[in-house]
């Protein structure tokens, strides 16, 4: 069953309601302005925005007596709610109600708007009793702005030897935002709260982590498994809290990482791996919500089918559940993928792969309902080249095998027509490969190793990338929504890595339904700002750059890799030439000694900054027993 709330309109962007009515903090007070209307009497319900549908998704509210329900806009008159006609507020003098309920912020000029139509006597209360403090908003004059809720969710856990560390930077001081911090409340799998506390951040560019291991010594709070809620404060240019996430082990050896949550829970989610042979997959199903997950609303079905196994338990509000997706699909397997019907209860879900080698972390990714095809992309090619790419690193083939697995990522996706193109590291074309037309339930995943052997251009100290782009031939169909699955092992040790994204346009000066995508203005995205993760206790950092044009650009990046200390001051810089189409594979160490390094301090990072062209960029932690992980950049 989905929650009757709105999170993400593609058009405009992420809603606030949902968030502003779920916010950790503002739940006691929601719950007990819900029990004080339970006792008001009748009640009638002034409704000028839809929010109380979206309050009673994530509320109880059958204790409110409701008399009647009035809204402010006449196109919705014909609809019911709760049972009750709604009916136009110029009516209101009419109710026999003792309470009005205006179900909205800021809803003192609303109130004012209509005050000489209430009945003599009749009390009113709103949303508003129910706000974050003042001092947690960052607009006071609109309570519900994306920037008032720049918030997200992590996977958190610090047990049985396992420990996570959750890494970023202050990227709003560059907006212009002064005396950012942050408000973070910690809870366990059942749900409950371990802790809450605030941390400010400098008035820099510096980084900032949260470590498990510290957070369960400072409170004190014992083994858990949970998640942690992040709402940054004071903030400008972006409403999305970015992070990238380390799960490490005693040792402090690279286990995996993975990255920010994506903040708006979707209906559907994709792209999650059946078990191979000798792997446990379990998906974390983390319930970003106030209200409990209700038993079999949360399901998993092979993707094409129509085969659904729900989920027979039931989750509480903000709790956690380790999900073994063998337990409701036992006969998929790798690599055949899965569809989560997850139905609005949790931000894009995490998922951990087990093997006697190692335990890997990943995310899946949002599948969308909206999207149709695009047939206007074979059109326009002569304009935007290869449109569409998606970009990720061939490893070193005399040490890992790279692995692709496409991953259909909307419901209208009923076949997928892609080109594999494989380039080496100065950007020359070595390899094409037709994937020809790919049925929404493929189970295909191909050895980049192996198709270039086959070739003849399998050389094993071959390093590049690869591109998976649209196969526009013969009228096959595309969207531009292309997503895979990108996994990576080592193959003296057998540790595995694994990433997934989807695709864009870029470098380009024309701009098609808005790519080439920007961090934070309008189309085109032209330029470049990644975040490197670096610092301790972690070994040594490892980072693919890509150059990726959909056409000709400039012939070679200006690309200026700076170490950025704990005090948010660069302490050196190194430039990079990336040919146009080449990538750049290399570590930390290598380009900053030890000596740098520890200067750069536990908070150190590394920008990846080009004013000229759009890089793509992945990063991970890498020692040399054959340990490692891989993860997409993120951009700011």
């Amino acid at each position: 069953m989905t929650l009757a709330i709105a999170t993400f309109s593609n058009k405009s962007g992420g809603e606030c309601l949902f968030k502003a009515l779920g916010h950790p903090l503002v739940v006691p007070r929601i719950e007990a302005l819900l029990s004080d209307l339970g006792r008001a009497g009748p009640v009638a319900i002034y409704d000028p925005n839809n929010a109380v549908s979206s309050l009673a998704a994530l509320y109880a509210i059958d204790c409110v007596q409701i008399s009647n329900i009035y809204v402010q806009k006449l196109e919705e008159l014909n609809r019911d709610v709760f049972g009750h006609k709604v009916q136009p507020v110029s009516a209101i003098s009419e109710t026999q109600a003792k309470t009005i309920f205006v179900a909205s912020y800021d809803a003192d000029r609303l109130m004012h708007q209509i005050q000489h139509l209430l009945p003599s006597g009749i009390n009113y209360v709103s949303l508003d009793s129910a706000r974050l403090p003042d001092d947690m908003l960052t607009n006071h004059n609109n309570y519900l702005t994306p920037l008032n809720f720049a918030t997200n969710f992590a996977f958190f856990r610090d047990s049985a030897g396992l420990h996570t560390r959750l890494v970023s930077a202050n990227y709003w001081h560059r907006y212009g935002s002064r005396g950012v911090k942050l408000w973070l409340q910690l809870f366990d799998q059942a749900g409950r709260e371990l802790a809450s506390w605030n941390e400010s951040l400098p008035d820099n560019s510096a980084g900032f982590a949260i470590d498990s291991r510290e957070v369960r010594a400072r409170y004190d709070t014992g083994p858990f498994s949970g998640q942690l809620f992040v709402h940054a404060i004071n903030v400008t240019g972006h409403d999305v809290v970015k992070y990238a996430l380390d799960i490490y082990d005693d040792d402090t050896d690279a286990v995996s990482c993975t990255h920010d949550a994506n903040a708006w829970p979707s209906d559907l989610y994709a792209g999650l791996p059946a078990p191979a042979a000798g792997e446990r997959v379990t998906l974390w199903v983390q319930n970003s919500h106030p209200m409990e997950i209700p038993a079999n609303a949360i399901g998993l079905t092979r993707m094409g089918s129509e085969d659904v196994r729900w989920l027979g338990k039931k989750i509480p509000p903000f709790g956690s559940y380790a999900l073994d997706v063998s337990e409701l699909l036992p006969d998929v397997t790798w690599p055949g993928q899965i569809e989560i019907l997850a139905g609005k209860h949790m931000v894009r879900p995490r998922y951990e792969i087990d093997t006697e080698v190692n335990r890997r972390i990943a995310h899946v990714n949002v599948e969308r309902t909206d999207i149709e095809s695009d047939e206007a992309l074979a059109e326009l090619s002569v304009l935007v080249g290869k449109g569409y790419i998606l970009p990720a690193p061939v490893l070193p083939m005399g040490q890992y095998e790279t692995m692709v697995l496409p991953t259909p990522m909307s419901t209208g996706q009923l076949e997928l027509a892609l080109k594999l193109l494989v380039y080496d590291s100065e950007g020359n074309e070595v390899h094409a490969h037709r994937m020809g037309r790919l049925s929404r339930d493929h189970a295909v995943a191909l050895s980049v190793n192996r198709i270039l052997t086959e070739a003849g251009s399998g050389l094993a100290d071959f390093t590049g990338h690869l591109e998976l782009t649209y196969d526009l031939t013969d009228e096959a169909a595309a969207d531009g929504w292309l997503h895979a699955l990108f996994r990576y092992r080592n193959i003296s040790s057998g540790h595995t890595a694994e990433t997934s994204f989807g695709s864009h346009m870029f470098n380009l000066p024309v701009t098609y339904r808005n790519e080439p995508q920007s961090y934070g203005g309008p189309a085109p995205g032209l330029s470049t700002r990644l975040y490197l993760r670096l610092g301790s206790p972690m070994p040594d950092t490892l980072c693919c750059l890509i150059y990726p044009a959909s056409m000709p650009w400039r012939a070679r990046s200006d690309t200026a890799i700076s170490l950025i200390d704990s005090h948010g001051m660069e302490i050196a810089s190194r430039n990079f030439k990336i040919p146009c189409g080449g990538s750049r594979l290399f570590r930390a160490s290598e380009i900053f000694n030890a000596d740098l390094r520890v200067r750069a301090g536990a908070n150190g990072y590394v920008q990846v900054r080009d004013l000229g062209c759009r890089l793509f960029g992945y990063q991970g932690l890498i020692d040399d027993q054959g340990s490692f992980s891989l993860d997409h950049m993120f951009g700011f």
